[in-house]
């Protein structure tokens, strides 16, 4: 019952948000986002999540080397919350729901690394998701906006600090401000809302939105696999408050820049109640720069994005007196698609992150003293069998250079959060997915996977205790298998 007297209440604060700011009457809108633009030959109709006449069956993530800031407009599904009303000023309203279940091979209640899917064994509503958007006009001067309300055991990992961060002691995530949520399980959380001014060609989004670094995204309609990679778990921001500008001079080349507040962040300054341990000229903001630059080739077979966010940001390391250390933390992202046939695509993702003042334990040779990096390579094939059946392969090798980036979980109850796990793991982390999407109808998905993952330490330099690892019963394995299935639809 009060599940759905919040969902309820998601589904009319969205309504009426988006209506009251409903001007004018608008025209018929362009259901594509910016980056279909240069994902997609001139003249071509949009590329769907579900196939139907007129539209290629190669799906949207299999051409997004353009920044995800968010998941496409999936055209083909039949949206039941549209109303006239709303269409006729412009608005359009759609959700989805994902549900799925996922076990590891040595029976322990947890997946280890793997974070959306986190819970062995154990059925998971990932996601109920309502969106509210009014998408600016092609070639005139128009205003638009979108909010996303997110429902479901996924919330955690989009929830921003000072709006709607989870409650805890201690805090998992390290959030502070304001919180919405008090169940480790079930929460709710708006990962966006912000408006747009301009055309399409040329605009100025301000709020809070999804990030442009990286390939996977949040929405579960925009990613292949069910479960996500290590670099977009662990090596990237969720989501950024701030302003960002969009300039499209023409098909083959996208311009995004602008400032944020940092990582996951609505409102909170980086003063958290402690005292800054290296105070100096800026270490009390954490502007940040956020920017990506795209190009494509004229047949919109092949795309490359160029992305990065920098700027200061609590490196999570303290000193005797509990004061935190500041310092700038830079990640640089580049996604690279190429469409080598109808039915074959290949895209390859990489990222490298530095976070200055971290001083951790462990160091290699010839790095920066005080600091730590991390860096990783994904690589993807997607082949179509047939109009509704798409076989998934993804290959991803991650590293955490100094144990500062991967846990076995976030969640309350995970080892740790638990503080079973004393410190990060210092290392190689490779895993390998296999999957299917199985297409039914406009409005349904059904994604199965095989997942296999391992973990080499570096010699010695490990961060936590002799012998910790990421997986299993008593983090004492240093390989897992996993598998897994979920349900998207779409309404």
């Amino acid at each position: 019952m009060l599940i759905g007297k919040t969902i309820s209440k998601c589904v009319l604060a969205g309504l009426l948000s988006s209506t009251l700011l409903a001007g004018e009457p608008a025209g018929p809108v362009a259901e594509r986002e910016i980056y279909d633009a240069f994902a997609q030959a001139d003249g071509q109709a949009p590329v769907t999540l579900m196939p139907r006449e007129g539209v290629p069956d190669e799906d949207v993530y299999q051409f997004r080397a353009a920044a995800p800031q968010e998941a496409a407009v999936e055209e083909g599904a039949t949206r039941y919350l549209e109303t006239q009303f709303l269409l006729n000023r412009g608005i359009e309203t759609y959700g989805w729901v994902d549900v799925g279940i996922g076990a590891n091979g040595w029976g322990a209640d947890w997946n280890g690394p793997i974070t959306f899917n986190d819970r062995s064994w154990q059925g998971q509503m990932n996601q109920l998701y309502l969106v509210n958007e009014r998408i600016l006009k092609e070639d005139q001067l128009s205003w638009g906006g979108r909010i996303d309300l997110l429902y479901g055991t996924d919330f955690l990992y989009t929830v921003a600090a000072g709006l709607d961060a989870y409650r805890s002691t201690p805090d998992p995530l390290g959030l502070t401000g304001p919180r919405w949520n008090t169940n480790r399980y079930y929460g709710l959380a708006m990962p966006q809302v912000y408006g747009e001014l301009g055309s399409q060609e040329l605009n100025v989004k301000f709020g809070h939105f999804y990030t442009l670094i990286g390939y996977e995204v949040v929405p579960a309609i925009g990613n292949f696999f069910y479960t996500h990679a290590y670099t977009m778990q662990y090596g990237e921001p969720f989501t950024h408050t701030g302003v960002l500008g969009t300039w499209v001079p023409n098909d083959q080349l996208t311009i995004i820049g602008g400032i944020t507040n940092g990582w996951d962040n609505w409102d909170d300054g980086l003063e958290t109640g402690a005292a800054i341990a290296n105070p100096g000229p800026g270490q009390n903001s954490n502007a940040s720069f956020l920017g990506a630059v795209t190009f494509s080739s004229s047949d919109g077979s092949q795309a490359l994005t160029l992305a990065n966010s920098s700027g200061n940001q609590l490196s999570g390391f303290q000193d005797p007196f509990g004061a935190n250390f500041v310092g700038n933390r830079t990640v640089t992202s580049i996604v690279y698609t190429n469409e080598f046939t109808d039915k074959l695509t290949y895209v390859y993702q990489s990222d490298f992150g530095y976070q200055a003042h971290a001083n951790p334990v462990y160091q290699t040779q010839g790095q920066q003293n005080g600091s730590a990096y991390w860096y990783g390579a994904n690589q993807y094939l997607f082949y179509n069998f047939t109009d509704y059946l798409i076989g998934g392969l993804r290959f991803e090798w991650f590293r955490d250079n100094n144990g500062t980036r991967v846990v076995s979980g976030l969640r309350d109850g995970s080892p740790a959060a638990a503080g079973l796990q004393q410190a990060g793991f210092a290392g190689n982390f490779w895993e390998m997915t296999w999957g299917l999407n199985y297409l039914i109808g406009n409005n349904m998905v059904i994604r199965p996977e095989l997942r296999y993952d391992w973990f080499s330490a570096d010699a010695g330099g490990g961060n936590g205790p002799p012998g910790t690892m990421p997986y299993g019963r008593n983090l004492d394995q240093n390989g897992q298998f996993y598998g897994g299935c979920d349900v998207i639809w779409q309404f």
